[in-house]
């Protein structure tokens, strides 16, 4: 539950990082975290001490359902020399680390991130007249929150979020989400890590898909120059009834442009999917070194887990070289905490088997199952990744199956030409034989007759 109120501890309680403090004795019982964060935004709106401010009625940390404890909500006049409009600007306090005693998030040193290392922000068009920030924008950033806090995924800039819902619950045509660093608020050292600001942005469905197929960045920095989609700060507009591409059609032509010559940077999902083996005995159900899809998976081993975390996440950079990152048996550096959750592990209960134990199969042939949305992203998986010499990825929810495409020549693929189906316990590698359909004119529709020749595909449900 939250309730919204006047905010009393920024006023009272909270001085700038570099100015006085508000009341002698006060800046040592506030929290650290907060008092950091509080400090930036009092650098940026220092005519506004006491925004209004959803909050919590019963903290995370005391049990409640909400993990962020405070969302303050500013106006933001925008800026005319830059063409950016008035606006209001919300604020999370939660996803990092507000107090330092291990309360929410443990306490990993100076150097690293602070709990997951961000908090997040979101720009909202100030219609006319409205006099009062509205308040859903704070269930939107609690609703992303919980998932963090449940997954202990993190987002980084560039990210997408397939949210297929107004974010109003109106009949507005955005619906999804991309996040970009703010671009007024400025990265916080705080004494339990350093937390950096990402902020939403709302999109339509054509620009979500074409982030998917290109790259965030790249519709990102589109947006920036259509005003009424975004502009400079990237302002969502809920009533925005047109697209970017309907808006200025010569940016369709920038997106497809850009999807051949670089492909995508989306290098994998968390998906709904399965796979088995159809070259297996029945009988070979106990077999150690397989997967027995329907029944109780056996868990990835730590390093295969590693290894397709990172695939994932090195996905959002551009690298000349295609390469599954190396599987790696030190323990993680500060950046990654040891104690957060790797984003690819499992709930699961099954026993993990060593790396070492697991024996990498070559298959005869493989069914493959996804959810139709999950389906749609193949062509985006051959069109801009496998043409141009790289990876894709499928990771199950619900459960530690995973799905790599590979293309030949991506170094750390276990799945070749001569064995291009081939398993390593739960995760299976596919190589494609890029090299016999580069030069094929219709490659999205043969790439897929290709894949269902190949490869017997059927759709899970969405529910």
């Amino acid at each position: 539950a939250l309730i919204l109120k006047k905010s009393c501890a920024p006023g009272l309680l909270v001085r700038p990082i570099n100015g006085p403090a508000a009341a002698p004795g006060l800046a040592s019982i506030f929290p650290p975290g907060l008092q950091a964060i509080y400090g930036e935004c009092r650098r940026l709106y220092p005519d506004q001490a006491n925004p209004l401010q959803v909050t919590a009625i019963v903290k995370y940390w005391l049990g409640g359902p909400d993990p962020l404890d405070y969302i303050s909500m500013y106006r933001n006049v925008g800026c005319a020399a830059q063409d950016v409009q008035e606006h209001w600007h919300y604020i999370s306090f939660g996803l990092s680390d507000l107090y330092g005693d291990n309360r929410v998030h443990e306490f990993t040193g100076q150097e690293g991130p602070s709990g997951f290392g961000f908090e997040l922000t979101f720009r909202l068009k100030r219609e006319v007249g409205e006099t009062a920030p509205p308040t859903w924008p704070a269930e939107l950033m609690q609703g992303l929150a919980r998932y963090v806090f449940q997954s202990e995924n993190t987002f980084c800039s560039g990210d997408h979020i397939s949210w297929h819902s107004p974010l109003d619950n109106s009949e507005s045509r955005i619906q999804h989400m991309l996040l970009t660093e703010d671009p007024q608020i400025s990265p916080v050292h705080t004494p339990f890590g350093l937390v950096n600001f990402l902020q939403i942005v709302g999109v339509c469905t054509e620009e979500l898909q074409a982030a998917q197929q290109w790259n965030g960045q790249g519709i990102l920095e589109l947006l920036r120059g259509v005003h009424v989609a975004g502009g400079p700060w990237l302002i969502t507009d809920m009533r925005r009834g047109e697209t970017m591409f309907d808006i200025d059609p010569h940016l369709q032509e920038r997106v497809d442009q850009g999807i051949e010559t670089e492909g995508s940077n989306l290098s994998g999902v968390s998906a709904k999917c399965v796979w088995d083996d159809l070259s297996r005995p029945s009988e070979d159900e106990e077999d150690s070194r397989s997967i027995c899809i329907g029944s109780q998976p056996r868990r990835l081993s730590e390093k295969d887990t590693e290894q397709i975390r990172e695939a994932l996440r090195k996905g959002l950079e551009f690298n000349t070289k295609a390469a599954l990152p190396p599987i790696n048996s030190q323990k993680q550096g500060h950046d990654r905490p040891q104690s957060r959750k790797d984003s690819l592990e499992s709930e699961s209960s099954a026993a993990i088997i060593p790396h070492e134990l697991v024996r990498t199969r070559q298959l005869e042939s493989v069914h493959l199952k996804f959810n139709q949305e999950s389906g749609t992203l193949l062509p985006l998986c051959l069109r801009g990744r496998l043409l141009h010499g790289r990876h894709f990825t499928y990771k199950s929810i619900n459960g530690d199956t995973a799905i790599t495409f590979v293309s030949t020549g991506v170094e750390g693929a276990f799945a070749t030409e001569e064995h291009p189906y081939a398993a390593h316990g739960p995760w299976l590698q596919v190589n494609t034989h890029t090299g016999s359909w580069y030069t094929h004119t219709a490659s999205s529709a043969y790439l897929m007759e290709w894949l269902q020749i190949r490869v017997l595909w059927n759709p899970l449900p969405d529910s």
